[in-house]
């Protein structure tokens, strides 16, 4: 596309302000403080862009010596998806863990927790919680993101989590509006539609958000959904019905609305992200999120130019773009009133509530142990039967509890199993759990074996390579780490209620007889 503005005027300033665009390494490019001295009033960080918490701090102490009030935002939801410790695991369960423990002052100091160390870091903006309801066990993308399937429990947590994390002076960004949790499509690679009457809708799926908008949650980020019974012609995004209809004129919000990443194929692949974004902001959205994967100047300099345009060809209010940007702006001011009143994070001491050990309670007081098989006194064989990953964890993020089960059992071994792998590729195969099967077993020679599974429900291939474990050795201890939708299975049941690292250590500990 060509450069149709290069100055600062006005409206190239209000196109840019509306753009949370991301950059690669982990230090701010020439170009990206360029574009803030410009107009650029936010950035997007992700695992990329972060090797430790005092670089964050260096790098976004260097983005604001440019610009004192620019938003620094992340996707640091805590549990799988999780962007400060994205290479070690969270010290976080995530939302499923404390849906499952039910307890509300938990929750919120988790956040609280969570919000503390992001402000540490000069984080200000958490694309975060997720306040779907996963009425659709067999959903590929939010699982264990989300608090559970009962709406009431959804929304009394994410209350809890924005009230938490804001109260750390970090602004919370609730998604995915109107609802991502009765999919079966991950809009990274499509469209979702979900079939649902409008009132199902509302009692369901919006009932988190309402308690979100009550908590003053100070953002909501739309999803790139086709709901129908809303509009039947375009996703949540780009629909005008969906965000200035029902999100700011029926419920009453007034905060900022930003859409999820724009180059999710949803939007991509279907409309193209300069005419995305320019849709996106005439249906009411002021944030234009994206650098998940594009991350380089030219995308800016593509959606400015698109925005722009848009403008001067009539195809866009110029005030509607100027109300979008003030609202960025607005919730800059908003974070940067908010470092000057709390003054520089302190951590609190390892281990205690209030400090980060508060993530380790989270995620004993989440586990549900079944069997009565005692400790291990020997290091096992851990075999991991191990899902694809979806886009929004990665698959760089590392879980299972092989690393904490070696850290109290020494000579720990493990082995990763995949329904690709060698002959279980076809698990509809029958030779081919059998043959996985025993290939683990034989590994594990006469160790202790730790079967650790993942969303064992949505995998058949998983479920049948499980079975021939335990007819062989039923002594097995299974670990279920993600959504828990099957029985309890072995001589010994842990279901941890999310994936991340911290809740490896909690199984480890039953494991191995460690008492937390």
């Amino acid at each position: 596309m060509t450069t149709v503005a290069r100055g600062t005027d006005t409206l190239t300033r209000d196109a840019l302000a509306v753009l949370q665009p991301g950059f690669r390494g982990t230090t701010p490019p020439d170009w990206l403080l360029r574009r803030i001295d410009e107009g650029l009033t936010s950035v997007g960080l992700f695992g990329r862009n972060v090797s430790s918490p005092e670089q964050v701090a260096a790098l976004t102490a260097r983005l604001r010596a440019e610009r004192a009030d620019v938003l620094v935002a992340i996707d640091e939801e805590g549990g799988d998806v999780t962007r400060l410790e994205t290479r070690q695991g969270s010290s976080f369960p995530g939302n499923y863990a404390l849906g499952t423990v039910d307890d509300l002052a938990l929750t919120r100091a988790v956040a609280q927790e969570l919000g503390r160390r992001l402000a540490a870091c000069g984080v200000d903006l958490n694309w975060a919680p997720s306040a779907d309801v996963n009425s659709n066990r067999d959903n590929p993308v939010i699982g264990v993101r989300s608090f559970g399937a009962d709406p009431e429990l959804v929304a009394r947590h994410t209350a809890a989590y924005v009230g938490g994390l804001q109260s750390a002076g970090v602004a919370a960004c609730t998604k995915h509006f109107p609802g991502h949790g009765d999919t079966a499509t991950d809009s990274h690679h499509a469209v979702p539609r979900i079939d649902v009457d409008t009132a199902t809708v509302r009692a369901r799926d919006l009932r988190p958000f309402r308690s979100a908008i009550e908590a003053g949650s100070k953002a909501v980020m739309s999803a790139h959904i086709l709901l129908p019974a809303l509009d039947p012609d375009r996703p949540a995004t780009l629909s005008r019905r969906i965000l200035t209809g029902l999100l700011r004129e029926e419920l009453g919000y007034d905060g900022l609305i930003v859409t999820d990443g724009m180059e999710m194929l949803a939007i991509a692949e279907t409309y193209g992200i300069e005419r995305g974004s320019v849709l996106a902001v005439a249906a009411g959205a002021d944030a234009i999120c994206v650098g998940g994967g594009l991350a380089d100047e030219a995308t800016v300099l593509r959606l400015r130019d698109a925005l722009v345009a848009a403008v001067r060809g009539g195809d866009l209010p110029e005030e509607r773009l100027a109300d979008a940007a003030a609202r960025v702006r607005a919730l800059a001011d908003w974070t940067l009133r908010e470092r000057g009143a709390s003054g520089p994070a302190a951590a609190g001491p390892e281990g205690s509530p209030s400090g980060s050990g508060i993530g380790l309670v989270a995620a004993r007081r989440a586990l549900r142990v079944t069997g009565s098989a005692g400790p291990l006194t020997e290091a096992p064989y851990v075999a991991a039967l191990a899902p694809v990953a979806n886009i929004a964890v990665g698959d760089e993020t590392p879980w299972g509890v092989a690393a904490e089960l070696e850290r109290l059992l020494p000579g720990t071994e493990t082995g990763s199993y995949s329904g690709g792998d060698g002959a279980a590729a076809n698990p509809e195969r029958e030779a081919a759990p059998d043959a996985l099967a025993a290939r683990i077993l034989g590994a594990a020679g006469e160790r202790p074996v730790v079967a650790v599974v993942r969303d064992l429900h949505r995998h058949a291939w998983m479920s049948r390579v499980l079975d021939r474990m335990l007819a062989v050795r039923p002594d097995t201890v299974v670990v279920e780490m993600g959504l828990n939708g099957a029985g309890p299975r072995g001589a010994l049941h842990i279901a941890t209620h999310g994936a991340a690292r911290v809740c490896g250590r909690a199984a480890a500990e039953v494991i191995a007889g460690h008492g937390g």
